[in-house]
């Protein structure tokens, strides 16, 4: 018997700009992935990047999920912010809110949750965070998907509420022996070489693990893979990484 093929899901970052800046190439990053984490006002995006950025997902028939953050446009969101639980899904579902009502207008529609860089990390481990995002979650109606780490803090009680979660792995970040990614302040945390690139995300994708930064070995059952759109070189890794993938039968299709 043939072995069922390794469904993956691609996803990046995108509509990070605000308003006469930009960042990252997305309408070419929206030619290789399947999922596309649009920004909504937390790190970054503002009304028009996020219409670019849905027009452009629709166009190409890519999944969406709403990239929320901490309010954090100074530091693009990767600062951690102790904000009441109140307050963060009060902050949620505004982010959310907007986006998809920007989706509607656009003809497509938001499937998913992708918390951003600090509140990320913080839901891997800050109870009180996590049930606040989840909250926001059931209030939106609880049919939308939450991305988020294996092992993470946030799992359990969105389990727990219904809330659908697909585990998420990173081609292009460095690991730590516990799973969680090595802190963007240190040295190597962020991958931009392209056959370094390729080989995690084939590794992951295949042997669902991952090597850490000490030689160790970490289990990591994804069923979805994040390029960041804003790392150097981001449409040459991402390419190559769905070159590599298609190459050895991984099926890629979205996983919302």
């Amino acid at each position: 018997m043939t072995a069922d093929p390794v469904l993956l899901d691609l996803n990046a970052d995108l509509g990070e700009g605000f308003g006469d800046w930009s960042m990252g190439d997305d309408a070419a990053m929206l030619d290789v992935v399947t999922t596309a984490n649009i920004a909504c006002g937390g790190h970054a995006g503002d009304p028009g990047t996020m219409r670019s950025a849905l027009r452009g997902a629709a166009a190409r028939g890519v999944a969406v999920t709403a990239h929320v953050a901490y309010p954090d446009l100074q530091g693009f969101g990767r600062r951690f912010l102790d904000i009441s639980p109140t307050e963060l899904t009060d902050l949620v579902i505004v982010q959310v809110g907007g986006l998809q009502a920007m989706a509607r207008a656009e003809g497509t529609t938001v499937r998913g949750v992708k918390p951003h860089g600090a509140l990320y990390n913080a839901l891997a481990h800050h109870d009180a965070q996590a049930a606040a995002v989840v909250q926001a979650l059931r209030e939106l109606g609880g049919e939308l998907s939450l991305l988020a780490a294996p092992g993470a803090a946030v799992l359990a009680p969105a389990r727990t509420a219904g809330i659908n979660v697909v585990l998420e792995g990173f081609a292009d970040r460095a690991y730590l022996s516990d799973g969680t990614l090595l802190p963007r302040s240190r040295p190597g945390s962020v991958l931009t070489d392209t056959n370094a690139v390729v080989d995690q995300a084939l590794e992951i994708a295949t042997g669902r693990r991952v090597r850490a930064d000490d030689g160790t070995w970490v289990d990591l059952p994804v069923r979805s893979l994040c390029l960041h759109g804003d790392t150097p070189g981001a449409v040459t890794l991402a390419r190559a990484v769905r070159d590599r993938l298609e190459d050895v039968g991984v099926r890629l299709e979205a996983a919302l």
